[in-house]
């Protein structure tokens, strides 16, 4: 990850914006929601955060700790993979359990 970037999350991590531990919703009807194995801390959902950031249409990431779900918005008139935002929780090191959003629900990673 660049500077620039690295220093956005960790200031959005400060700000209490990138990481929520309250119990938050889905924050607009296009976004997606994946749910995440032993996303347990702050420092868990920066890692899995940035690398959702470089998932190419993706415009913003919130974490829920308490439900180990990280919410993905897409950039407006875009459509995010869900494929590559499964691969992109599990090359932060971690396990998605599951994912909803546009383009369905998945249990196991999915083919596009």
């Amino acid at each position: 990850m660049n500077q620039p970037v690295r220093l956005l999350v960790s200031a959005m991590l400060l700000t209490g914006w990138l990481v929520s531990t309250a119990n938050a919703a889905s924050p607009v009807k296009n976004a997606s929601a994946i749910v995440v194995k032993d996303m347990h801390c702050a420092t868990c959902a920066q890692k899995i955060a940035a690398k959702l950031y470089a998932v190419p249409a993706v415009l913003e990431v919130r974490a829920d700790v308490k439900s180990n779900t990280a919410y993905i918005v897409p950039q407006s008139n875009k459509q995010v993979s869900p494929r590559a935002l499964w691969e992109a929780v599990e090359a932060a090191g971690f396990e998605p359990v599951a994912l909803n959003g546009p383009s369905g629900s998945f249990k196991s990673k999915p083919t596009k």
